[in-house]
């Protein structure tokens, strides 16, 4: 069974850095989109087979705040 999963992959300086909002502890870096595409792909494997061997994951809530401030 195929499952779909946003990323979020953000340009810093040299380095890509992208997470996947829906699973927490899913984030990695690499120098090119292809390499930071190919590190979530395994650190996404990883993270779903951690929470199923350690069973049915805590119940998370999803919710944005804003933050107003200087700068």
């Amino acid at each position: 069974m195929k499952k779909r999963f946003s990323a979020t992959i953000e340009k810093r300086g040299r380095w890509y850095i992208g997470y996947v909002p829906e699973v927490p502890g899913v984030n990695t870096q690499g120098r090119t989109l292809r390499e930071v595409t190919e590190n979530l792909k395994e650190a996404l494997l990883l993270v779903l087979e951690a929470n199923k061997e350690l069973g049915a994951p805590a119940k998370t809530y999803k919710k944005t705040i804003v933050v107003e401030g200087q700068g």
